[in-house]
């Protein structure tokens, strides 16, 4: 008889459930801003880019906008994040290689 074991560990935290707080499916996108944050990784806007192009075909009426912080090594300013917040329901962050 073969016996298998299960390599996953025991969960400790709790899990956080959530809902989520936007449907983009709904209504091929209308009235939705997807946010999309490239974090200064060469390719990460680029990636980001095609990202947008897949999205805006899927969902027609959905809008996107890009931003990118410009250097993989510091967090994204206040401002940057707040100006994203502002516009948009959904927001999507990215790197490259």
């Amino acid at each position: 008889m073969v016996k298998f074991h299960d390599p996953r560990g025991e969960i400790a935290t709790e899990m956080d459930v959530y809902d989520l707080g936007c449907d983009i499916r709904s209504n091929e996108g209308e009235g939705i801003t997807v946010g999309l944050l490239a974090n200064g990784f060469p390719d990460s806007e680029l990636f980001l880019s095609k990202v947008a192009q897949v999205l805006e075909a899927r969902f027609p009426k959905l809008q996107t906008l890009m931003w990118n912080k410009g250097n993989a090594g510091v967090t994204a300013g206040e401002e940057m994040l707040e100006d994203i917040k502002a516009r948009c329901q959904v927001a999507v962050a990215a790197y490259g290689h």
